[in-house]
């Protein structure tokens, strides 16, 4: 992680890092991406319509009436030499494809899940474990503050392996969500290492 400099010493190099915050549709990237944000976040919120229905479908429960249909996007400067810059991805199917763009020099990602609707996390989930190289960590968010199911039988339902982190956050919490953004700069740096080592091995 970053390191305070000598005060007679040069002025710390300041460290950029791009991280994903991915999920499926409704699960609180746009929430989580605002709590942080040091800056106005810039999101592409559009209203949700009636005749969107047949294009995004969602649950007749949901109050939802929003949608991020490009990205959102925030910084937080963690330490005096690292600045994180935190890019949402859309939730709905027909915006997937723009999540290779979205991903591309990314160093890390954390994909957020509901344990109300885990279904809408699968592809979230799938995408980073099959078709990316962007290392990343699951963070189940706390709606109304409350974890309803235990972590492992979460692990379970979505197939993580077991070398993937899975903690909790609330997405409105700003403490929570450096914790968990933290935590997936942490899994980052582990996991570039190891592959630094591995090809030295080789």
């Amino acid at each position: 992680m970053a390191y305070a400099s000598s005060p007679d010493g040069p002025p710390p190099r300041l460290t950029s890092v791009k991280l994903v915050v991915a999920g499926g549709f409704g699960v609180g990237k746009t929430t989580f991406v605002g709590a942080v944000s040091e800056i106005p976040p810039v999101n592409t919120e559009a209203w949700m319509t009636q005749a969107g229905k047949t294009v995004d479908p969602v649950n007749p429960s949901d109050t939802k009436t929003t949608t991020t249909v490009a990205m959102d996007f925030g910084r937080i400067t963690l330490a005096s030499d690292l600045v994180l810059y935190l890019f949402g991805t859309p939730g709905q199917p027909r915006f997937w494809p723009m999540w290779d763009d979205l991903c591309r020099g990314a160093s890390g990602a954390l994909v957020l899940v509901d344990t109300r609707r885990l279904d809408v996390s699968f592809a979230a989930v799938n995408y980073f474990e099959n078709d990316s190289d962007v290392p990343f960590i699951v963070a189940v968010n706390l709606f109304d503050g409350l974890q309803t199911h235990h972590l492992g039988d979460v692990r379970d339902a979505l197939r993580l392996p077991e070398h993937v982190p899975l903690t909790t956050c609330d997405a409105r919490d700003r403490g929570s969500v450096v914790q968990s953004l933290t935590a997936a700069l942490t899994y980052t740096m582990q996991r570039t290492s190891a592959g630094e080592q591995g090809a030295l091995a080789r």
